[in-house]
């Protein structure tokens, strides 16, 4: 698959089969990921892998609840769409995937979290074109930071959780969705 492919064929998928991703794939991603800009070569980077589905389950759970909370009392459309997505019982964060990956930063910087989604952009690339799904998951971050679970998946506390992605096989096919097309601001 060239690149210009997996950048138009690539979805967040968001419905996964129960299959579990080996870890020589997940290396190979990561690989990728670490290939991507970085400011000043800072590769500001590091990376953890999840794939215990009880530890996701509990994961997923804390996600919602903190989500909820954040939400509560918002009269933003945004926040009463995240309600209404996260207060059902039985919305998975992780849409039941077997393997999260969160990309944290290990610096502190004007770029690094900038630096840490191109790798993840890099890791999205790299594993639609090896047939897999993946999706950003933008609900478990703050989450993520809290130091209760920095303490229990071991992340040291000056760390910053950016960029969580899930990966796994796609119980289906998800189809593409429609894009405006570049809005020019200036072109001189």
């Amino acid at each position: 698959m060239s690149a210009m492919d997996a950048i138009y064929h690539r979805r967040s998928v968001r419905d996964y089969a129960p299959e579990t991703i080996d870890q020589a794939v997940i290396r190979s991603l990561l690989a990728a990921a670490v290939h991507a800009p970085t400011a000043m070569h800072e590769e500001p980077w590091s990376f953890a892998v999840i794939q215990d589905k009880k530890l996701l389950d509990r994961l997923s759970e804390g996600a919602k609840k903190n989500v909820s909370s954040e939400a509560q009392g918002s009269t933003s459309d945004q926040a009463k769409h995240t309600l209404h997505v996260v207060d059902k019982p039985d919305f998975h964060v992780f849409y039941n995937a077997g393997t999260l990956i969160v990309i944290y930063s290990k610096l502190e910087g004007p770029f690094v979290v900038a630096d840490c989604w191109l790798a993840a952009e890099n890791l999205l690339l790299a594993a639609c074109a090896q047939g897999f799904g993946t999706c950003v998951i933008g609900f478990a971050a703050s989450t993520l930071n809290t130091p209760e679970w920095k303490a229990e998946l071991k992340i040291p506390a000056g760390m910053t959780a950016i960029a969580p992605v899930i990966l796994g096989v796609a119980a289906g096919v998800t189809p593409p969705v429609p894009r405006k097309p570049p809005e020019i601001v200036t072109w001189i």
